[in-house]
């Protein structure tokens, strides 16, 4: 049974192109998820149904929907009046070439995967995430850990090393799309900026308090950015106050809030 309640877009026609080459790249990049849910709607033709299918809420399949359409520049999806079923959601000629398009990629990217040894393997996995650009400098491989649900917020535990676990704090709906459970593969990103460096943190109740070494730093008296280097080998990059008294090779400790860490999937 069709939902006939169903809105059809949350964007109107708009002087919005997409970059083909952006647009290729960012979509390269996108949890499968979103592809899913835009493909169990051509084979439904409900919303409702897909976000059912695809196991997320139907706010979780209009978000997937939005993010598409602002990269893809156009409505991918538009309502049946009438028929023998009542009306409907089909896939505009736009959303069918999103499905084309992500075919394509995954193909190429397991194609290209394979053409790896198995002693190559985890390289090619890292290499995957190279594709995106932007002004983050923090840029963590992590596995989940462990996922907390509460009543507005979902907490991810992440875990980069023996001794360190970033949290991140994010939606509902963004846990569902990520499908995020023990054991994936994430990033977790966070501008330098928004990470503080020193030799340590009094309060006991700060979000995310990661340990290593300096690897550098400004002098003590100015300030300003450090890099930490965890044991894995991870480096992090923030900014310490005026007066820090760090010097290369002293342990430190590197503070950010949960709700500056913006994490990705890498699979």
């Amino acid at each position: 049974m069709q939902n006939n309640s169903e809105k059809t877009t949350t964007t109107s026609d708009s002087g919005h192109k997409a970059d083909p080459i952006e647009f290729t790249r960012s979509l390269a990049a996108l949890s499968d998820k979103r592809i899913d849910i835009l493909r169990r709607i051509k084979e439904t033709g409900s919303i409702s149904e897909a976000a059912r299918a695809s196991g997320v809420s139907y706010k979780a399949a209009w978000q997937a929907l939005e993010t598409l359409e602002n990269l893809a520049g156009g409505k991918l999806v538009e309502k049946l009046v009438g028929g023998n079923r009542g009306g409907g959601t089909t896939l505009t000629a736009t959303g069918e070439q999103i499905l084309k398009i992500a075919d394509r990629i995954a193909q190429a990217r397991s194609e290209v995967l394979r053409s790896f040894t198995d002693a190559e393997q985890p390289l090619a996995n890292h290499l995957t995430t190279s594709g995106i650009l932007s002004s983050i400098r923090n840029n963590l491989p992590c596995v989940v850990e462990n996922v907390k649900h509460g009543s507005a917020l979902v907490r991810v535990f992440l875990r980069l090393d023996e001794e360190n676990v970033i949290k991140a704090s994010v939606t509902a709906e963004s846990a569902q799309l990520l499908g995020l459970k023990p054991g994936v593969r994430m990033i977790a990103a966070a501008k330098a900026t928004a990470v503080e460096i020193a030799k340590s943190f009094p309060d006991a109740n700060l979000d995310n308090r990661l340990t290593g070494r300096v690897v550098r730093c400004t002098r003590s008296e100015k300030g300003g950015e450090v890099a930490l280097r965890l044991p894995s080998g991870l480096i992090v990059i923030g900014f310490a106050k005026h007066n820090h008294h760090l010097a290369p090779g002293m342990e430190a400790q590197a503070t950010v809030a949960s709700n500056a860490v913006v994490i990705a999937r890498m699979d």
